[in-house]
Protein backbone atom coordinates (compact mmCIF):
# COMPACT_ATOMS: atom_id res chain seq x y z
CA UNK A 1 0.00 0.00 0.00
CA UNK A 2 1.38 3.41 -0.90
CA UNK A 3 2.22 6.06 1.68
CA UNK A 4 -0.68 8.50 1.45
CA UNK A 5 1.14 11.06 3.54
CA UNK A 6 3.48 11.60 0.54
CA UNK A 7 0.67 12.48 -1.83
CA UNK A 8 0.49 16.03 -3.14
CA UNK A 9 -1.86 18.32 -1.23
CA UNK A 10 -3.47 19.85 -4.30
CA UNK A 11 -5.63 22.52 -3.34
CA UNK A 12 -17.63 -5.75 12.54
CA UNK A 13 -18.46 -6.29 8.68
CA UNK A 14 -22.11 -6.65 7.81
CA UNK A 15 -23.16 -10.11 6.71
CA UNK A 16 -26.33 -9.41 4.77
CA UNK A 17 -25.77 -8.04 1.28
CA UNK A 18 -27.64 -4.93 0.31
CA UNK A 19 -28.89 -6.68 -2.80
CA UNK A 20 -31.02 -9.02 -0.66
CA UNK A 21 -32.66 -6.00 0.96
CA UNK A 22 -33.33 -4.35 -2.38
CA UNK A 23 -34.93 -7.55 -3.64
CA UNK A 24 -37.30 -7.40 -0.65
CA UNK A 25 -38.26 -3.90 -1.70
CA UNK A 26 -38.84 -5.02 -5.26
CA UNK A 27 -41.03 -7.91 -4.13
CA UNK A 28 -43.27 -5.70 -2.02
CA UNK A 29 -43.35 -2.55 -4.10
CA UNK A 30 -42.87 -3.68 -7.66
CA UNK A 31 -39.57 -1.83 -7.94
CA UNK A 32 -36.67 -2.95 -10.03
CA UNK A 33 -33.21 -3.52 -8.69
CA UNK A 34 -31.30 -3.58 -11.94
CA UNK A 35 -30.82 -0.98 -14.61
CA UNK A 36 -33.75 -0.57 -16.89
CA UNK A 37 -37.27 0.82 -16.81
CA UNK A 38 -38.76 1.45 -13.41
CA UNK A 39 -37.16 2.88 -10.30
CA UNK A 40 -36.31 1.29 -7.03
CA UNK A 41 -38.44 3.38 -4.73
CA UNK A 42 -35.68 3.07 -2.17
CA UNK A 43 -34.07 6.43 -2.60
CA UNK A 44 -34.18 9.71 -0.79
CA UNK A 45 -37.99 9.86 -0.75
CA UNK A 46 -38.38 6.44 0.89
CA UNK A 47 -40.42 6.21 4.10
CA UNK A 48 -40.83 3.78 6.98
CA UNK A 49 -43.77 2.19 5.21
CA UNK A 50 -41.86 1.67 1.94
CA UNK A 51 -38.45 0.51 3.18
CA UNK A 52 -37.32 -2.67 4.95
CA UNK A 53 -36.54 -2.03 8.65
CA UNK A 54 -32.82 -2.63 8.09
CA UNK A 55 -32.58 0.17 5.55
CA UNK A 56 -35.01 2.51 7.30
CA UNK A 57 -32.81 2.46 10.42
CA UNK A 58 -29.86 3.56 8.29
CA UNK A 59 -31.55 6.41 6.46
CA UNK A 60 -34.30 7.74 8.72
CA UNK A 61 -32.11 10.40 10.32
CA UNK A 62 -29.40 10.72 7.69
CA UNK A 63 -29.88 14.08 5.95
CA UNK A 64 -27.95 13.09 2.83
CA UNK A 65 -29.72 9.78 2.27
CA UNK A 66 -33.26 10.93 3.08
CA UNK A 67 -34.97 14.02 1.69
CA UNK A 68 -37.36 13.94 4.67
CA UNK A 69 -34.50 13.81 7.15
CA UNK A 70 -32.65 16.76 5.65
CA UNK A 71 -35.30 19.16 6.93
CA UNK A 72 -34.80 18.01 10.52
CA UNK A 73 -31.38 16.44 11.09
CA UNK A 74 -27.89 17.89 10.82
CA UNK A 75 -24.53 16.61 9.65
CA UNK A 76 -20.94 17.70 10.04
CA UNK A 77 -17.74 17.20 8.11
CA UNK A 78 -14.25 17.24 9.61
CA UNK A 79 -11.31 18.27 7.47
CA UNK A 80 -8.67 15.68 8.37
CA UNK A 81 -7.81 14.44 4.86
CA UNK A 82 -5.73 17.00 2.92
CA UNK A 83 -4.01 14.76 0.36
CA UNK A 84 -5.65 13.64 -2.87
CA UNK A 85 -4.68 10.91 -5.33
CA UNK A 86 -6.44 12.26 -8.42
CA UNK A 87 -6.79 15.62 -10.10
CA UNK A 88 -10.20 16.76 -11.33
CA UNK A 89 -10.64 19.60 -13.80
CA UNK A 90 -13.50 20.98 -11.70
CA UNK A 91 -11.66 20.98 -8.38
CA UNK A 92 -9.37 23.45 -6.65
CA UNK A 93 -8.94 22.99 -2.91
CA UNK A 94 -8.15 26.11 -0.97
CA UNK A 95 -8.36 27.35 2.60
CA UNK A 96 -9.69 30.35 4.52
CA UNK A 97 -12.78 30.78 2.37
CA UNK A 98 -15.30 31.22 5.17
CA UNK A 99 -18.11 32.53 2.95
CA UNK A 100 -17.84 30.00 0.16
CA UNK A 101 -19.75 26.73 -0.03
CA UNK A 102 -18.41 24.06 -2.36
CA UNK A 103 -16.58 20.74 -1.99
CA UNK A 104 -12.90 20.92 -1.13
CA UNK A 105 -13.07 24.24 0.70
CA UNK A 106 -12.14 24.48 4.39
CA UNK A 107 -11.00 27.17 6.77
CA UNK A 108 -8.69 24.96 8.83
CA UNK A 109 -7.36 21.43 8.81
CA UNK A 110 -7.65 19.20 11.87
CA UNK A 111 -5.77 16.35 13.50
CA UNK A 112 -7.88 13.29 14.35
CA UNK A 113 -7.80 14.31 18.03
CA UNK A 114 -8.98 17.84 17.25
CA UNK A 115 -11.64 16.47 14.93
CA UNK A 116 -12.99 14.07 17.57
CA UNK A 117 -13.31 16.85 20.14
CA UNK A 118 -15.05 19.03 17.57
CA UNK A 119 -17.53 16.24 16.88
CA UNK A 120 -18.34 15.93 20.58
CA UNK A 121 -18.72 19.71 20.88
CA UNK A 122 -21.06 19.94 17.91
CA UNK A 123 -23.13 16.91 18.93
CA UNK A 124 -23.53 18.31 22.45
CA UNK A 125 -24.58 21.74 21.12
CA UNK A 126 -26.66 20.54 18.15
CA UNK A 127 -28.48 17.41 19.38
CA UNK A 128 -30.07 16.82 15.97
CA UNK A 129 -26.57 16.26 14.54
CA UNK A 130 -26.66 12.57 13.62
CA UNK A 131 -23.97 12.11 10.97
CA UNK A 132 -20.20 12.57 10.81
CA UNK A 133 -18.71 12.59 7.35
CA UNK A 134 -15.15 12.87 6.14
CA UNK A 135 -15.06 14.34 2.66
CA UNK A 136 -11.72 16.05 2.33
CA UNK A 137 -10.48 18.56 1.57
CA UNK A 138 -8.60 15.83 -0.33
CA UNK A 139 -9.77 12.23 -0.40
CA UNK A 140 -10.39 10.35 2.89
CA UNK A 141 -9.05 7.07 1.51
CA UNK A 142 -5.90 8.76 0.27
CA UNK A 143 -5.40 9.67 3.95
CA UNK A 144 -6.46 6.37 5.54
CA UNK A 145 -4.63 6.62 8.85
CA UNK A 146 -6.03 10.06 9.66
CA UNK A 147 -9.50 9.09 8.48
CA UNK A 148 -9.79 5.83 10.40
CA UNK A 149 -8.16 7.25 13.56
CA UNK A 150 -10.83 9.96 13.58
CA UNK A 151 -13.61 7.40 13.26
CA UNK A 152 -12.06 5.25 16.01
CA UNK A 153 -11.94 8.16 18.47
CA UNK A 154 -15.49 9.28 17.70
CA UNK A 155 -16.98 5.78 17.98
CA UNK A 156 -15.51 5.34 21.47
CA UNK A 157 -17.50 8.27 22.92
CA UNK A 158 -20.39 8.78 20.49
CA UNK A 159 -21.58 5.39 19.23
CA UNK A 160 -24.93 6.87 18.16
CA UNK A 161 -23.40 8.99 15.40
CA UNK A 162 -23.48 7.54 11.88
CA UNK A 163 -20.08 7.46 10.17
CA UNK A 164 -19.71 8.31 6.50
CA UNK A 165 -16.97 8.57 3.90
CA UNK A 166 -17.08 10.45 0.63
CA UNK A 167 -14.40 9.27 -1.80
CA UNK A 168 -13.33 9.30 -5.43
CA UNK A 169 -13.21 5.48 -5.16
CA UNK A 170 -9.68 4.88 -6.38
CA UNK A 171 -8.61 3.13 -3.16
CA UNK A 172 -11.95 1.47 -2.30
CA UNK A 173 -11.04 -2.14 -3.26
CA UNK A 174 -7.89 -2.02 -1.13
CA UNK A 175 -9.57 -0.49 1.94
CA UNK A 176 -12.95 -2.24 1.99
CA UNK A 177 -12.05 -4.36 5.05
CA UNK A 178 -11.05 -1.30 7.08
CA UNK A 179 -14.29 0.46 6.20
CA UNK A 180 -16.19 -2.53 7.56
CA UNK A 181 -13.92 -2.75 10.62
CA UNK A 182 -15.00 0.74 11.71
CA UNK A 183 -18.72 0.10 11.04
CA UNK A 184 -18.93 2.73 8.33
CA UNK A 185 -22.26 1.93 6.73
CA UNK A 186 -22.65 4.91 4.36
CA UNK A 187 -20.18 5.58 1.54
CA UNK A 188 -20.47 8.16 -1.20
CA UNK A 189 -18.46 7.65 -4.39
CA UNK A 190 -18.00 10.35 -7.00
CA UNK A 191 -18.40 8.65 -10.38
CA UNK A 192 -18.48 10.97 -13.37
CA UNK A 193 -17.93 8.44 -16.14
CA UNK A 194 -17.79 4.75 -17.03
CA UNK A 195 -16.11 5.44 -20.39
CA UNK A 196 -12.38 6.24 -20.05
CA UNK A 197 -12.52 8.41 -23.17
CA UNK A 198 -14.97 10.67 -21.35
CA UNK A 199 -12.97 10.38 -18.17
CA UNK A 200 -9.81 11.65 -19.85
CA UNK A 201 -11.59 14.99 -20.35
CA UNK A 202 -12.29 15.24 -16.62
CA UNK A 203 -9.22 13.79 -14.90
CA UNK A 204 -5.72 14.90 -16.00
CA UNK A 205 -3.98 12.36 -13.75
CA UNK A 206 -4.26 9.84 -10.93
CA UNK A 207 -1.60 8.60 -8.48
CA UNK A 208 -1.98 4.87 -7.91
CA UNK A 209 0.41 2.24 -6.54
CA UNK A 210 3.34 4.68 -6.44
CA UNK A 211 2.86 5.77 -10.03
CA UNK A 212 1.24 8.68 -11.81
CA UNK A 213 -1.04 7.81 -14.73
CA UNK A 214 -2.53 10.25 -17.23
CA UNK A 215 -5.20 10.41 -19.92
CA UNK A 216 -7.34 7.43 -20.90
CA UNK A 217 -5.21 4.99 -18.90
CA UNK A 218 -5.74 7.01 -15.72
CA UNK A 219 -9.50 7.17 -16.32
CA UNK A 220 -9.66 3.43 -17.01
CA UNK A 221 -7.92 2.52 -13.74
CA UNK A 222 -10.09 4.95 -11.81
CA UNK A 223 -13.35 3.68 -13.33
CA UNK A 224 -12.46 0.01 -12.80
CA UNK A 225 -11.68 0.63 -9.13
CA UNK A 226 -14.80 2.74 -8.61
CA UNK A 227 -17.16 0.11 -10.03
CA UNK A 228 -15.41 -2.79 -8.33
CA UNK A 229 -15.41 -0.88 -5.05
CA UNK A 230 -19.14 -0.16 -5.41
CA UNK A 231 -19.86 -3.87 -5.92
CA UNK A 232 -17.75 -4.81 -2.90
CA UNK A 233 -19.50 -2.27 -0.69
CA UNK A 234 -23.00 -3.35 -1.62
CA UNK A 235 -22.05 -7.01 -1.13
CA UNK A 236 -21.12 -6.05 2.45
CA UNK A 237 -24.47 -4.33 3.03
CA UNK A 238 -23.03 -0.80 3.02
CA UNK A 239 -25.33 1.86 1.58
CA UNK A 240 -23.76 3.66 -1.36
CA UNK A 241 -24.66 7.03 -2.79
CA UNK A 242 -23.15 8.04 -6.12
CA UNK A 243 -22.26 11.66 -6.78
CA UNK A 244 -21.88 12.79 -10.38
CA UNK A 245 -20.97 16.26 -11.60
CA UNK A 246 -22.96 17.34 -14.67
CA UNK A 247 -20.56 18.98 -17.14
CA UNK A 248 -22.41 20.19 -20.25
CA UNK A 249 -20.81 18.97 -23.46
CA UNK A 250 -18.47 16.63 -21.60
CA UNK A 251 -20.45 14.02 -19.64
CA UNK A 252 -24.03 15.28 -19.51
CA UNK A 253 -25.42 12.76 -22.03
CA UNK A 254 -23.06 10.05 -20.73
CA UNK A 255 -24.42 10.29 -17.17
CA UNK A 256 -27.46 8.25 -18.22
CA UNK A 257 -25.05 5.36 -18.80
CA UNK A 258 -23.34 6.05 -15.48
CA UNK A 259 -26.74 5.89 -13.81
CA UNK A 260 -27.48 2.48 -15.34
CA UNK A 261 -24.03 1.14 -14.40
CA UNK A 262 -24.22 2.15 -10.74
CA UNK A 263 -27.82 1.00 -10.43
CA UNK A 264 -26.84 -2.45 -11.74
CA UNK A 265 -24.15 -2.66 -9.07
CA UNK A 266 -26.49 -1.92 -6.17
CA UNK A 267 -26.15 1.83 -5.61
CA UNK A 268 -28.82 3.13 -3.25
CA UNK A 269 -29.07 6.69 -4.52
CA UNK A 270 -27.72 8.84 -7.35
CA UNK A 271 -26.93 12.51 -6.88
CA UNK A 272 -26.33 14.47 -10.09
CA UNK A 273 -24.89 17.86 -9.19
CA UNK A 274 -24.31 20.94 -11.33
CA UNK A 275 -20.74 21.85 -12.24
CA UNK A 276 -19.45 24.86 -10.30
CA UNK A 277 -17.20 26.57 -12.81
CA UNK A 278 -16.85 30.21 -11.86
CA UNK A 279 -13.43 31.45 -13.06
CA UNK A 280 -12.51 32.91 -9.68
CA UNK A 281 -12.16 29.41 -8.25
CA UNK A 282 -9.14 28.76 -10.45
CA UNK A 283 -10.21 25.34 -11.73
CA UNK A 284 -9.28 24.12 -15.21
CA UNK A 285 -12.91 24.15 -16.28
CA UNK A 286 -13.42 27.56 -14.73
CA UNK A 287 -10.46 29.09 -16.52
CA UNK A 288 -11.24 27.56 -19.92
CA UNK A 289 -14.81 28.84 -19.94
CA UNK A 290 -16.64 25.54 -19.36
CA UNK A 291 -20.17 26.45 -18.35
CA UNK A 292 -22.38 24.78 -15.78
CA UNK A 293 -25.92 23.56 -16.53
CA UNK A 294 -29.06 25.64 -16.29
CA UNK A 295 -31.85 24.64 -13.91
CA UNK A 296 -33.91 23.10 -16.72
CA UNK A 297 -30.95 21.12 -18.07
CA UNK A 298 -30.14 19.72 -14.64
CA UNK A 299 -33.75 18.79 -13.92
CA UNK A 300 -34.19 17.15 -17.33
CA UNK A 301 -31.16 14.91 -16.75
CA UNK A 302 -32.26 14.05 -13.21
CA UNK A 303 -35.76 13.23 -14.47
CA UNK A 304 -34.31 11.01 -17.23
CA UNK A 305 -32.19 9.06 -14.75
CA UNK A 306 -34.98 8.75 -12.20
CA UNK A 307 -36.58 6.16 -14.47
CA UNK A 308 -33.80 3.80 -13.41
CA UNK A 309 -33.38 4.79 -9.76
CA UNK A 310 -34.31 7.51 -7.31
CA UNK A 311 -32.33 10.69 -7.35
CA UNK A 312 -30.99 12.82 -4.54
CA UNK A 313 -32.05 16.38 -5.28
CA UNK A 314 -31.36 18.06 -1.95
CA UNK A 315 -27.55 18.09 -2.13
CA UNK A 316 -25.87 21.37 -1.17
CA UNK A 317 -22.38 20.53 -2.48
CA UNK A 318 -21.10 21.14 1.04
CA UNK A 319 -17.78 22.43 2.24
CA UNK A 320 -15.38 19.85 3.66
CA UNK A 321 -15.86 21.43 7.12
CA UNK A 322 -19.63 22.09 7.00
CA UNK A 323 -21.65 21.94 10.24
CA UNK A 324 -25.43 22.07 10.68
CA UNK A 325 -28.54 21.38 8.64
CA UNK A 326 -28.09 21.09 4.89
CA UNK A 327 -28.29 24.62 3.59
CA UNK A 328 -26.79 26.20 6.68
CA UNK A 329 -23.25 26.33 7.96
CA UNK A 330 -22.40 26.84 11.64
CA UNK A 331 -18.73 25.97 11.34
CA UNK A 332 -17.66 29.42 12.57
CA UNK A 333 -19.16 28.54 15.97
CA UNK A 334 -16.77 25.59 16.24
CA UNK A 335 -13.31 26.79 15.30
CA UNK A 336 -10.41 24.83 16.78
CA UNK A 337 -9.70 27.64 19.24
CA UNK A 338 -13.28 27.70 20.50
CA UNK A 339 -13.60 23.90 20.65
CA UNK A 340 -10.37 23.39 22.55
CA UNK A 341 -11.60 25.82 25.23
CA UNK A 342 -14.94 24.02 25.68
CA UNK A 343 -15.87 21.70 28.52
CA UNK A 344 -17.95 19.03 26.84
CA UNK A 345 -20.54 16.77 28.44
CA UNK A 346 -21.68 14.24 25.86
CA UNK A 347 -25.19 13.39 27.09
CA UNK A 348 -26.35 10.49 24.95
CA UNK A 349 -29.77 10.20 26.61
CA UNK A 350 -30.51 13.90 26.13
CA UNK A 351 -29.59 13.57 22.45
CA UNK A 352 -31.93 10.61 22.07
CA UNK A 353 -34.77 12.48 23.76
CA UNK A 354 -34.32 15.50 21.52
CA UNK A 355 -34.21 13.37 18.39
CA UNK A 356 -37.42 11.64 19.46
CA UNK A 357 -39.09 15.07 19.45
CA UNK A 358 -37.70 15.72 15.98
CA UNK A 359 -39.14 12.40 14.80
CA UNK A 360 -42.54 13.39 16.18
CA UNK A 361 -42.36 16.68 14.28
CA UNK A 362 -41.49 14.85 11.08
CA UNK A 363 -44.40 12.47 11.56
CA UNK A 364 -46.70 15.48 11.97
CA UNK A 365 -45.31 16.96 8.77
CA UNK A 366 -46.08 13.78 6.84
CA UNK A 367 -49.57 13.52 8.31
CA UNK A 368 -50.36 17.10 7.30
CA UNK A 369 -49.11 16.42 3.79
CA UNK A 370 -51.27 13.28 3.52
CA UNK A 371 -54.35 15.18 4.68
CA UNK A 372 -53.85 17.92 2.10
CA UNK A 373 -53.08 15.45 -0.67
CA UNK A 374 -56.37 13.68 0.04
CA UNK A 375 -58.17 16.93 -0.83
CA UNK A 376 -56.67 16.72 -4.33
CA UNK A 377 -58.05 13.23 -4.86
CA UNK A 378 -60.21 13.13 -7.97
CA UNK A 379 -58.56 16.12 -9.62
CA UNK A 380 -57.68 15.36 -13.23
CA UNK A 381 -55.05 17.72 -14.52
CA UNK A 382 -51.63 17.45 -16.15
CA UNK A 383 -50.62 20.87 -14.84
CA UNK A 384 -47.51 21.06 -12.69
CA UNK A 385 -45.97 24.17 -11.16
CA UNK A 386 -42.81 24.90 -9.21
CA UNK A 387 -42.77 26.78 -5.93
CA UNK A 388 -39.75 28.34 -4.22
CA UNK A 389 -39.71 28.25 -0.41
CA UNK A 390 -37.75 30.31 2.10
CA UNK A 391 -37.08 28.10 5.10
CA UNK A 392 -34.72 27.74 8.05
CA UNK A 393 -35.54 24.03 8.32
CA UNK A 394 -37.97 21.77 10.20
CA UNK A 395 -40.07 21.47 7.04
CA UNK A 396 -41.76 24.85 7.54
CA UNK A 397 -42.11 28.14 5.70
CA UNK A 398 -40.18 30.10 8.32
CA UNK A 399 -37.70 32.48 6.68
CA UNK A 400 -38.04 36.16 5.75
CA UNK A 401 -37.59 36.80 2.03
CA UNK A 402 -34.82 39.30 2.65
CA UNK A 403 -32.90 36.96 4.93
CA UNK A 404 -32.90 33.92 2.62
CA UNK A 405 -29.58 32.70 1.23
CA UNK A 406 -31.28 29.84 -0.61
CA UNK A 407 -34.74 28.79 -1.73
CA UNK A 408 -35.95 25.19 -1.75
CA UNK A 409 -37.79 24.26 -4.94
CA UNK A 410 -40.85 22.01 -5.05
CA UNK A 411 -42.68 20.65 -8.08
CA UNK A 412 -46.39 20.39 -7.30
CA UNK A 413 -49.02 18.44 -9.23
CA UNK A 414 -52.01 16.22 -8.51
CA UNK A 415 -49.43 13.52 -7.68
CA UNK A 416 -48.15 15.56 -4.74
CA UNK A 417 -45.42 17.99 -3.73
CA UNK A 418 -41.94 16.84 -4.71
CA UNK A 419 -38.67 18.44 -3.64
CA UNK A 420 -36.57 18.93 -6.77
CA UNK A 421 -33.68 21.16 -5.70
CA UNK A 422 -32.49 24.38 -4.18
CA UNK A 423 -31.13 27.68 -5.43
CA UNK A 424 -28.56 29.74 -3.57
CA UNK A 425 -28.96 33.49 -3.74
CA UNK A 426 -27.45 36.69 -2.39
CA UNK A 427 -29.10 38.25 0.64
CA UNK A 428 -31.68 40.77 -0.53
CA UNK A 429 -31.69 42.62 2.78
CA UNK A 430 -28.44 44.55 3.24
CA UNK A 431 -28.07 46.38 6.55
CA UNK A 432 -31.82 46.74 6.97
CA UNK A 433 -32.47 47.90 3.41
CA UNK A 434 -33.39 46.01 0.26
CA UNK A 435 -30.91 45.87 -2.62
CA UNK A 436 -32.60 46.04 -6.04
CA UNK A 437 -29.58 44.47 -7.77
CA UNK A 438 -29.80 41.50 -5.42
CA UNK A 439 -33.52 41.19 -6.14
CA UNK A 440 -32.74 40.72 -9.81
CA UNK A 441 -30.40 37.82 -9.00
CA UNK A 442 -33.07 36.23 -6.79
CA UNK A 443 -35.65 36.50 -9.57
CA UNK A 444 -33.27 34.87 -12.06
CA UNK A 445 -32.64 32.03 -9.58
CA UNK A 446 -36.37 31.25 -9.14
CA UNK A 447 -37.64 32.36 -12.54
CA UNK A 448 -39.05 28.88 -13.24
CA UNK A 449 -41.33 29.12 -10.19
CA UNK A 450 -44.96 30.28 -10.19
CA UNK A 451 -44.78 31.37 -6.55
CA UNK A 452 -42.39 31.95 -3.68
CA UNK A 453 -43.43 31.11 -0.10
CA UNK A 454 -41.98 33.28 2.66
CA UNK A 455 -42.60 34.02 6.33
CA UNK A 456 -42.52 37.76 5.61
CA UNK A 457 -41.76 40.03 2.67
CA UNK A 458 -41.59 43.78 2.14
CA UNK A 459 -43.59 45.86 -0.32
CA UNK A 460 -40.75 46.55 -2.78
CA UNK A 461 -39.68 42.95 -3.36
CA UNK A 462 -43.36 41.98 -3.58
CA UNK A 463 -43.82 44.39 -6.44
CA UNK A 464 -40.68 43.20 -8.18
CA UNK A 465 -41.75 39.58 -7.96
CA UNK A 466 -45.23 40.40 -9.27
CA UNK A 467 -43.69 42.15 -12.30
CA UNK A 468 -41.64 39.01 -12.96
CA UNK A 469 -44.78 36.86 -12.85
CA UNK A 470 -43.89 35.21 -9.53
CA UNK A 471 -46.57 35.21 -6.83
CA UNK A 472 -45.12 36.23 -3.42
CA UNK A 473 -47.03 34.29 -0.75
CA UNK A 474 -46.72 34.97 3.00
CA UNK A 475 -50.04 33.58 4.23
CA UNK A 476 -48.49 30.16 4.93
CA UNK A 477 -45.94 31.59 7.35
CA UNK A 478 -44.65 28.93 9.79
CA UNK A 479 -46.88 26.24 8.26
CA UNK A 480 -45.61 22.92 6.86
CA UNK A 481 -44.09 23.35 3.40
CA UNK A 482 -45.64 20.44 1.53
CA UNK A 483 -49.09 20.89 3.09
CA UNK A 484 -48.97 24.56 2.10
CA UNK A 485 -47.76 23.83 -1.42
CA UNK A 486 -50.60 21.38 -2.00
CA UNK A 487 -53.19 23.82 -0.62
CA UNK A 488 -51.85 26.56 -2.90
CA UNK A 489 -51.87 24.23 -5.90
CA UNK A 490 -55.49 23.25 -5.29
CA UNK A 491 -56.45 26.93 -5.32
CA UNK A 492 -54.31 27.44 -8.44
CA UNK A 493 -56.16 24.68 -10.30
CA UNK A 494 -59.51 26.12 -9.25
CA UNK A 495 -58.52 29.54 -10.64
CA UNK A 496 -57.35 28.00 -13.91
CA UNK A 497 -60.57 26.01 -14.27
CA UNK A 498 -62.65 29.12 -13.52
CA UNK A 499 -60.73 31.22 -16.04
CA UNK A 500 -59.28 33.49 -13.36
CA UNK A 501 -55.72 32.80 -14.48
CA UNK A 502 -54.09 31.27 -17.53
CA UNK A 503 -51.50 28.62 -16.81
CA UNK A 504 -48.31 29.16 -18.78
CA UNK A 505 -44.98 27.38 -18.65
CA UNK A 506 -42.32 29.38 -16.83
CA UNK A 507 -38.87 30.06 -18.27
CA UNK A 508 -35.50 28.67 -17.25
CA UNK A 509 -33.57 29.72 -14.15
CA UNK A 510 -29.98 30.27 -13.13
CA UNK A 511 -28.00 27.94 -10.91
CA UNK A 512 -25.80 30.19 -8.87
CA UNK A 513 -22.17 29.94 -9.92
CA UNK A 514 -19.75 30.33 -7.04
CA UNK A 515 -22.31 29.36 -4.41
CA UNK A 516 -21.38 31.89 -1.77
CA UNK A 517 -23.28 31.71 1.51
CA UNK A 518 -22.77 35.33 2.52
CA UNK A 519 -21.80 38.65 1.04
Amino acid sequence: MFDAEQLPETGEGQAKPLNDLLQKIAASKGCETKAGPGKSGCGSTGTESTLPPEIWEKVKNHPCYSEQAHHHFARMHVAVAPACNIQCNYCNRKYDCANESRPGVVSERLTPEQAAKKVFAVASTIPQMTVLGIAGPGDPLANPEKTFKTFELVAQTAPDIKLCVSTNGLMLPKLIDRLCQYNIDHVTITINMVDPEVGAKIYPWIFYEHKRYTGVEAARILSENQLRGLEMLTERGILCKINSVMIPGVNDAHLVEVNKAVKARGAFLHNIMPLISAPEHGTVFGLNGQRGPTAQELKALQDACEGDMNMMRHCRQCRADAVGLLGEDRSDEFTTEKVMAMEIDYDLEARKAYQAKVEAERDATQAAKADELAKLAGENSDIAIQIAVATKGNGRVNEHFGHATEFQIYEVSTAGAKFIGHRRVDLYCQGGFGDDDKLETVIRAINDCAAVFVARIGTCPKEGLHKAGIDPVDRFAHEYIEQSALAYFKEYLEKVQAGGIVHVARGDADIRQGAFTAV
